[in-house]
């Protein structure tokens, strides 16, 4: 009987057609506006890295003087000082760490044909790769003795591979970066984690930014090689390099990847015990409370997904809404004119059940039809946006997920539209229709 229903309404697709339409499009221009933004706002605020976000832990302490201190502030930056980077490396807490920034070193390209160029990267440990899993298309980490020793070693994006030998295979090969001969250990695949949870300096750096190139930490001090990004700081600093190394200066990451996440709370309490120790040598003056921050807590913290996003994805379930009062209003207008075919029915022995089943599934296939168009419209909408920036190329893409739900939301939102109209048509007195006929 319901295969019977559905073929009717399939057939009532084609009564009133002016009126089907409007009640499609009213639907689908709906579903469009309130998937596309969901979509962003599901992308934006999805898991990076599903399989060990829980384990990858970001520390938080607050190294700022106490002059002005208010117990309880923030600090105004998240990141790290070198000092206590290095120390945290040598701490052998967890299972991997590694310490990184953002570093940007001009290439001389060895083909004839490219110029110059320059390239943002991350300087950081061998243990970089392996925490953040990231894919190897050739070669593979520089080894631990070339953080010790500080190489100038470099694991290449494929992106900047191709760009300068091609599709061939370059570990082994040599490129000059800042002036000095770099060996090519591994180019990885195509890996471009959104956001860009490891290292970024705000929401502008978060999506559609990933880095050309990776070197060891070590090298990168070694060669004196400035940040790429924001730096804080407070108190007197030294001046030269030296002078930053030696600061209160916060311009450095730092990830600690645990061997389950039970283990959260034993690295809180090694911070605890680092902070009163480095407070005794005159440092962490405000004794503030430490944090430590999974990958998703990290995203929380820094505001990743805004305020406005989520605004927007409640706007446009608002515009919803106000499509379904539309459509409730097309649809009693649409079921009032087969009052009659009601009345027949019902005479003849139909129950209101019956009615009421066959006018909701009608509903339902305006809804699949609307999701049908609604889905079009939606990619549309999002490919529109994802012209309008590199940041939003990476998050205007929809996935399986986004998919099934755009269908989900057309068929119930037609489904909830009608229930009030099927409602008034089963309330049809046969007796009083017949007569009136």
């Amino acid at each position: 009987m319901l295969k019977y229903y559905f073929l009717l309404g399939l057939r009532s697709l084609r009564r009133n057609p002016a009126l089907t339409a409007l009640m499609v499009l009213t639907l689908a221009i709906g579903v469009a506006a309130s998937i596309s933004t969901l979509t962003i706002l599901h992308v934006m605020s999805g898991d990076p890295i599903p399989q060990k976000s829980s384990r990858l832990i970001m520390p938080m302490v607050d190294n700022g003087p106490a002059k002005g201190y208010v117990k309880g502030e923030k600090p105004n930056d998240h990141q790290l000082s070198y000092i206590d980077s290095i120390n945290f490396l040598a701490s052998k807490q967890g299972e991997r760490r590694t310490a990184l920034y953002g570093v940007e070193m001009a290439i001389e390209p060895a083909r004839k044909d490219l110029g110059a160029m320059t390239a943002a990267g991350a300087a950081a440990t061998h243990d970089f790769f392996a925490m953040f899993d990231t894919p190897f298309l050739f070669g593979q980490a520089w080894q631990e003795d070339s953080d010790a020793k500080a190489e100038d070693v470099v694991v290449l994006s494929r992106g900047l591979s191709e760009k300068l030998f091609g599709s061939s295979n370059p570990v082994g090969q040599h490129m000059i970066m800042i002036g000095h001969e770099f060996n090519i250990v591994g180019v990885l695949d195509t890996w471009e984690p959104s956001p860009r949870y490891y290292r970024f300096s705000g929401r502008s750096s978060a999506f559609g930014v990933f880095d050309e190139f990776v070197i060891p930490f070590s090298t990168a001090i070694r060669h004196e090689i400035t940040h790429d990004g924001g730096m804080s700081c407070s108190g007197d600093i030294k001046p030269g390099w030296q002078g930053r190394l030696e600061s209160e200066c916060t311009w450095m990451h730092f990830w600690f990847e645990l061997k389950s996440a039970s283990q959260k709370e034993a690295l809180k309490d090694y911070l605890g015990n680092y902070t009163k120790e480095q407070y005794k040598l005159g440092r962490f003056q405000r004794q503030a409370e430490n944090k430590v921050y999974n990958v998703m807590e990290w995203l929380e913290e820094t505001k990743v997904v805004g305020n406005d996003n989520r605004l927007s994805a409640w706007l446009a379930f608002g515009f919803l809404l106000l499509c379904l009062v539309n459509t409730v209003g097309l649809l009693l207008a649409k079921f009032s004119v087969r009052a009659s075919e009601v009345g027949v029915r019902r005479a003849l022995g139909a129950s209101r059940r019956e009615i009421f089943t066959q006018f909701l599934i009608e509903s339902s296939v305006i809804g699949l039809v609307g999701g049908v168009l609604g889905l079009l419209l939606a990619f549309g909408a999002l490919a529109l946006i994802s012209l309008q920036s590199k940041q939003l190329t990476v998050v205007a893409h929809m996935d399986w997920q986004m998919l099934s739900l755009t269908f989900v939301m057309s068929v119930c939102a037609a489904l909830l539209a009608g229930l009030f109209p099927t409602w008034r048509a089963c309330q049809v007195t046969p007796a009083i229709q017949l007569k009136s006929q």
